[in-house]
């Protein structure tokens, strides 16, 4: 009976969301409930295809190419996907995470730039209060410390960074599945 309605819950669900990770247990089936009234009913993020925190804000995520995880899932994260933004799998973003893809022209405030989307390798773990900024890619397995402000690339990959702005402050073993 318990596995016939959670079912039922997940196939109610998918109907808020196109994009839905079925039985992941980072996601308790309550949470998303009350993610699916704010977002869907509310309106809170209603545009976006996953599940997101009500005091995140995400935009265009029609640009934003989700790995396993929801991006803005946890509290006060800012995702500006205008640029692009790929996140591979197993990418996980702490709360009040910034991520930001696209910048203004220092000669023109009301003019944006173009440039290349913001690419996060998998198993990469964004802590709390980080801020990502245009054109950055980090490497497969990289730890972005609480508050670290990211202003260039970091491809190599099993590595902790930090700082403002940030930099390589320890080497890490490769993940672990």
């Amino acid at each position: 009976m318990k596995k016939l309605i959670k079912q039922s819950i997940y196939f109610i669900l998918g109907l808020f969301y196109k994009e839905l990770t079925i039985g992941d247990p980072n996601y308790p089936v309550v949470d998303l409930i009350k993610y699916a009234y704010k977002q869907k009913i509310v309106g809170y993020n209603r545009n976006v295809p996953w599940p997101v925190h009500f005091t995140s804000q995400i935009k265009c995520p029609e640009k934003i190419q989700r790995g396993t995880k929801y991006p803005g899932y946890a509290k006060g994260c800012y995702v500006d996907g205008r640029n692009g933004i790929i996140f591979e799998e197993n990418v996980l973003t702490g709360p009040h995470v910034s991520i930001i893809s696209m910048n203004h022209d220092v000669l023109n405030y009301n003019t944006y730039l173009r440039g290349k989307p913001i690419i996060i390798r998998k198993n990469s773990w964004l802590s709390t209060g980080c801020i990502i900024l245009p054109e950055v890619e980090l490497g497969e397995h990289t730890i972005v410390a609480a508050g670290a402000v990211v202003t260039k690339s970091f491809t190599e990959g099993n590595q902790i960074i930090a700082g403002n702005p940030a930099q390589v402050i320890k080497k890490i073993n490769s993940y672990r599945e």
